[in-house]
């Protein structure tokens, strides 16, 4: 509600025109020519852009380049949003012996320290309660109110929330409250009638300043940025930067002929595009265009807005005041002579030192270097080492450097301001075969095309679309495809072909078992083997890739051999004839290994005993494993039954004295205490048996930890432990 007040309070107050020349009115810039010493009288001329490299990150690199005579200052002009990163990458290099002077450019003071010098005490996003409260305590004359003009000091504003109509619902309402110059006071309701009109002048100015502020700053003004270049002669001078650009986008084009022959053979002609967009604000005329398929660290510091610290505030100290005092002074030292002073500190305070040149910028064999000029080079003729500058010739030709790559285009490209084109970077004709792909992961089959990259350009990752017989036959997404790479291309459905994966054969074959120290190692093989059916209902044979998920470190071995093997699966190529169905039999063979402790603690008996099915020679070995397992099983289910048989003698006797209970002093309840000792009996009976049970279990127990500790073998065999099913008795 404040906020869609704040329009029409504004729009309420008259500012006579007069209260304009209260306001302070915009400084002109002081020219950058007159900063640099002999530079007053340069002649300003513009750099125009040269070279443009865009990455895939959004960022470009811009080099402009031009000729200059003597004491020069050239221009260049951006827009605030291309400033930060000018400011940060800026590199000036005057390739003929002379020397920068100064790079200047307009500045702009925040909004929010502008709006300091006001006395409105308003910010940047003020709201109807903010604007009323800077006018309180000010003249005012209100009209548009019932009673007619009022003139007096607003005192302030509020806010009352008041029913609307018959319903529970609210609405806020707002309300000035005016002191009259009698001393009345008045309370008007702040509606759209209402003119609410300052009577001091100054206080008409700054807030018509206040409004201009806000106006000028939310325009997207341009920067002006110039170099003043001192020197000799006419030479070159380069500038590069870097500047937030779009991303440019890879596009493809894969054109199968109409008409295949024997030459031809599967082949395809691969057309790849590059979408620019100039959206920088200055015109790119015949310039070296080169597109990146990187993305560059690189970030965004606001260097181009000026930067105000908070400082501490520290208040004045008052000390006591104390009475004068008087000290003893000190003893008298020898003055030096002037020749005793070292000559270091004879220097007068106003004295020039030299300072050595670190870094040299010339036009011979090195660009960057010590003083002497025999430091590092790079390059031809000086300067920075830019990637770019290592383009080959031809009409596209690529650029490795890191883990980019770089299409270089020879020829000039002129792309004007706010316009976008479309940049070949690729015509070539490629092998492309036409095949069905079917995976594990989408089971839907789809025409796709087989394609191997034999250019020396890495294509980029894109879109592409796919024409046959002159029409337009699918779309999808590639890659990065690099020289030497084969990739499928995956671009329509496949109706006419169906893949159906069945005849699943699991066997596990068991070859190695052994026991030391109580635990069991076995070692086996699992043969996994799945059978693909592929139906061509078309009218033209059909070059099916059935792509096979790979098992973990399972070995193929299979007859067929996979055309292609990725990171994940294996690709087998099945060639289909119409209305024929084909088979593909897939093996793999993984080899297991698990360790199977054995414990008196477990019952390990049905597994001992399935085990030593394997070979009579293992069983021979495992028998008195077998037969102490065994015999500790039974000892411990009979301990268990005769523990369940003693809780329903327990129960019965509770019964039976609940009975006795009831039928105290009833000659019926003799019968109850006969039963009660009979079930006491009984309870007496199963305890000692148990007893005995136990007794006989730990002595089975004692057993079987000896026949552990002393049982201790290797067995090779190879015997099959499950066929045509999942699972072994490794899960169990």
């Amino acid at each position: 509600m404040h906020r869609s007040l704040i329009a029409f309070c504004l729009a309420a107050f008259t500012l006579p025109v007069c209260a304009q020349t209260a306001s302070t009115p915009p400084v002109k810039p002081k020219s950058p020519a007159t900063t640099a010493v002999g530079a007053s009288s340069l002649d300003l001329q513009n750099l125009p852009v040269r070279k443009v490299v865009l990455y895939k990150n959004g960022v470009g690199y811009f080099e402009h380049a031009g000729t200059v005579s003597g004491n020069q200052r050239v221009a260049i002009d951006f827009t605030s949003s291309q400033l930060n990163d000018v400011l940060q990458s800026l590199t000036v290099l005057d390739e003929g012996g002379g020397r920068i002077a100064g790079v200047n450019y307009n500045s702009t003071t925040p909004l929010a320290e502008q709006l300091k010098s006001l006395s409105l005490g308003m910010s940047d996003e003020p709201t109807s309660t903010e604007l009323f409260q800077a006018l309180r305590g000010q003249r005012v004359e209100v009209t548009g109110g019932p009673g007619g003009a009022i003139t007096g000091r607003l005192m302030s504003i509020e806010s009352r929330s008041e029913k609307s109509g018959t319903g529970d619902a609210t609405v806020d309402k707002f309300y000035l409250t005016l002191v009259a110059t009698l001393g009345a006071v008045r309370v008007i309701e702040l509606t759209p009638a209402l003119s609410v009109h300052p009577l001091d002048g100054n206080l008409q100015g700054q807030l018509d300043r206040y409004l201009e502020l806000l106006s000028t700053t939310h325009a997207n003004g341009l920067r002006h940025l110039t170099l003043d270049a001192l020197g000799q002669g006419k030479r070159e001078l380069r500038v590069s930067y870097i500047s937030e650009v779009p991303v440019w986008k890879s596009t493809y084009r894969i054109v199968f002929p109409r008409e295949t022959s024997q030459a031809s053979g599967n082949k395809a002609t691969v057309q790849g595009w590059a979408v620019v967009d100039n959206t920088v604000g200055a015109d790119w005329d015949n310039v070296q265009l080169a597109l990146v398929a990187g993305a560059p660290q690189s970030f965004i510091q606001p260097l181009s807005q000026p930067l105000y610290t908070k400082r501490p505030e520290i208040p004045i100290a008052t000390n006591e005041q104390t009475a004068p005092q008087t000290h003893e002074a000190a003893e008298m030292q020898a003055v030096p002579s002037p020749a005793a002073v070292p000559r270091a500190m004879a220097k007068s305070a106003n004295q020039t030192v030299a300072v050595q040149q670190l870094y040299s910028i010339g036009g011979g064999g090195g660009g960057l270097g010590s003083g002497s000029g025999s430091g590092m080079g790079y390059g031809v003729g000086g300067g920075i080492y830019r990637a770019s500058d290592a383009i080959q010739e031809g009409d596209v030709s690529t650029n490795a450097f890191d883990d980019f790559f770089e299409y270089a285009l020879a020829q000039p490209v002129t792309i004007h301001k706010n316009e976008s084109a479309m940049v070949p970077i690729l015509q070539q004709e490629l092998p492309a075969e036409h095949v069905t792909l079917w995976s594990q992961r989408d089971r839907s089959p789809l025409r796709a095309v087989w394609l191997e990259n034999t250019s020396t350009l890495t294509l980029d990752a894109g879109s592409f679309s796919i024409f046959e017989s002159g029409e337009f036959a699918g779309e999808g997404l590639l890659d990065p495809i690099h020289p030497g790479e084969k990739r499928l291309l995956s671009y329509a459905a496949d109706q006419a072909v169906k893949v159906h994966r069945g005849g699943f054969q699991d066997t596990r074959t068991l070859h190695h078992i052994g026991l030391h120290e109580g635990v069991m190692v076995e070692s086996t093989s699992e043969v996994t083997e799945s059978t693909y059916t592929v139906t061509n209902a078309a009218s033209e044979a059909r070059t099916v890739i059935i792509e096979h998920s790979r098992n973990g470190n399972a070995e193929l071995v299979s007859d067929t051999k996979p055309a292609e093997t990725t990171a994940t699966a294996y690709r087998f190529r099945v060639a289909v004839e119409p209305h024929q169905s084909t088979d593909l039999k897939v093996r793999e063979r993984a080899t297991l290994s698990q360790q199977i402790r054995i414990n008196p603690g477990d019952d390990r008996s049905a597994y001992l005993i399935s085990i030593s099915k394997s070979t009579p020679a293992l069983e021979e070995k495992l028998r008195p494993l077998i037969d102490a397992e065994v015999a500790l099983s039974n000892l411990n289910r009979k301990i268990e039954e005769s523990q369940q048989k003693q809780k329903a003698l327990a129960d019965d006797e509770a019964r039976d004295r609940e009975n006795l209970t009831a039928l105290k002093g009833n000659d019926a309840g003799k019968r109850f205490v006969e039963e009660l000792n009979r079930a006491e009996d009984a309870i007496q009976a199963e305890r000692t048996a148990q007893a005995s049970l136990e007794k006989d279990r730990d002595a089975a127990r004692a057993h079987l930890e000896d026949i552990i500790a002393q049982l201790s073998f290797d067995t090779d065999l190879d015997a099959v432990i499950q066929s045509n099913q999942v699972g072994s008795a490794l899960k169990r």
